[in-house]
């Protein structure tokens, strides 16, 4: 019998959306509730041409682009596929056996299972009403803490946490722990992030972003994010060369150029989030508000919840459980286009009343 790994045996398989096996409206990943760009639609269609060709391995183009649109220098700019790739190699560049990757019970589970491939120990602390507590995680901190991971907004809450939060806990770390601040959804936090990116500077500090949410090219996994150069040239070591794709790229090039569509497209679906969630509550749910393109929506028991994801897949919707959070509760739940918000809301508001 050919065996793997001890640690991959022991390893839980990272918990997929059950999205019904075939095609319905989900709004259980996340997805951008609108289409990309034109402009970037039309770059990833030119760049077609040379699919035959190996992509940049060191992102020049794209490099320059964030640099330019969000004011930061570009060489501290790493690229991978989709923010998964960079949170995946950030870990395992820092942690290993005997040290702990330190997070909050709500955190993003991904973190978890990039924590157990690098055979650390993944820890986390409470959230109070879906909240980061910079106290709790502060008093949680050992010898044996060597990463401190956190979601701002957060996911699965949607919940934000303050800049000066995050700076108080920077400042209340160790130089030698590393803080990580996954901002996948920081396009739809109003928050001016020039602080938190300027934490880059420090050495110790590293913010990961993506283009599958607001920019609407999850399908194309582009992502990337701010590295001191020390911590940025381990990560590399465990990157793939090649890692984006030539229409990747393009695409994602393209979209920063066209910031006005970004805004448009982070407007509107907060517009249809905020309307969701007003009549959710009208309705007797205590919805979280939400800084991201979701919302998470608890139920009285896991049993009503059961009892909604039922219902709603006997319509053809699919949301996402969150029993793998702890949450069997609640289900969480993509912003999409309205009709399908007001066909989820039908179904909510007649499970709530019944």
């Amino acid at each position: 019998m050919i065996r793997p790994c001890a640690y991959v045996a022991a390893m839980a398989a990272y918990a997929l959306a059950d999205l019904g096996g075939e095609e319905k409206p989900t709004l259980a990943q996340n997805e951008s509730a609108f289409p990309p760009s034109p402009l970037a639609k039309a770059a990833g269609i030119a760049a077609l041409d040379r699919t035959a060709l190996y992509p940049d391995p060191d992102w020049q183009t794209l490099r320059s682009s964030i640099a330019a649109a969000h004011g930061v220098t570009r060489d501290l700019i790493l690229c991978g596929a989709g923010s998964m790739d960079l949170i995946d190699t950030v870990i395992r560049a820092f942690s290993g056996p005997g040290e702990e990757v330190l997070a909050t019970s709500y955190s993003y589970l991904f973190a978890a299972a990039a924590t157990s491939r690098a055979t650390a120990t993944y820890i986390t602390v409470p959230e109070a009403d879906f909240r980061v507590s910079v106290d709790a995680l502060l008093a949680a901190v050992t010898a044996r803490t060597r990463i401190v991971f956190i979601c701002n907004p957060g996911n699965p809450t949607g919940t934000r946490i303050p800049n000066s939060d995050i700076l108080r806990l920077r400042k209340g770390l160790r130089d030698d722990i590393l803080l990580v601040i996954d901002q996948a959804y920081g396009e739809f936090d109003d928050q001016d992030q020039a602080p938190v990116f300027a934490l880059a500077e420090r050495g110790d500090t590293v913010i990961l972003r993506t283009f599958s949410k607001a920019y609407g090219l999850a399908g194309q996994r582009v992502g990337w994010g701010i590295f001191p150069p020390a911590i940025g040239a381990e990560v590399r070591k465990l990157q793939n060369s090649n890692n984006v794709t030539i229409v990747g790229l393009a695409m994602a090039a393209a979209a920063l150029a066209d910031q006005a569509y970004m805004r448009e497209t982070v407007t509107r679906t907060a517009a249809l989030r905020d309307r969701f969630r007003t009549r959710l509550v009208k309705a007797g749910y205590a919805v979280p508000e939400s800084l991201t393109n979701f919302l998470m929506i608890p139920f009285v028991d896991q049993r009503a919840a059961r009892r909604a994801d039922a219902e709603l897949r006997k319509a053809g919707i699919i949301m996402r459980g969150l029993g793998g959070y702890g949450l069997p509760h609640c289900l969480r739940a993509t912003i999409a286009p309205e009709e399908v918000m007001q066909r989820a809301l039908g179904i909510l508001v007649a499970v709530r009343a019944t």
